[in-house]
């Protein structure tokens, strides 16, 4: 049942009916994995209309392939995401990152003055300065990291 699904767009809230079309399921679906995996709790407001997050959506398409994909019971698959959270929570918790999903891209130790004198920044577009300014974050994250190992 190996069916791609669409890019999640980057928006705050999401209706039922997009969660749907989003991790491939019918709205009552949804609204009976509510019931059944206690850390789906989407917000609800006027007219108990309910709106998921982000977070949610993901975990909804991890139930999905538990469910879909793997061939795990209802009951297998609320056992799994427990498995799943508590070990996310325990990586946390150690203050290990979670960076499931993401390439990890080394970096040499180039100074940020350098990187910084390297871009002209009056030839940037804002969202180029952006990054810039996440650059340097990252920067001083990593330094203040090195300094606490």
């Amino acid at each position: 049942m190996e069916k791609t699904l669409p890019p999640i767009p980057a928006k705050r809230y999401f209706t039922i009916g997009e969660v749907g079309d989003l991790c491939g399921v019918k709205p009552h679906v949804l609204r009976y994995w509510e019931q059944e995996f206690t850390q789906l709790r989407p917000m609800k407001r006027r007219g108990n209309r309910r709106y998921y997050q982000h977070h949610e959506v993901l975990m909804i398409r991890r139930i999905r392939d538990l469910l879909y994909d793997q061939g795990f019971t209802i009951s297998g698959a609320r056992n799994k995401m427990q498995e799943l959270l508590q070990s996310e929570r325990d990586k946390k918790r150690n203050g290990e990152v979670m960076l499931e999903g993401l390439e990890v891209v080394e970096v040499d130790d180039m100074d940020l003055e350098d990187f910084e004198d390297s871009q002209s920044m009056d030839s940037l577009d804002v969202p180029a300065m952006e990054l810039v300014q996440l650059k340097r974050e990252l920067f001083e994250i990593r330094e203040l990291l090195a300094e606490a190992a």
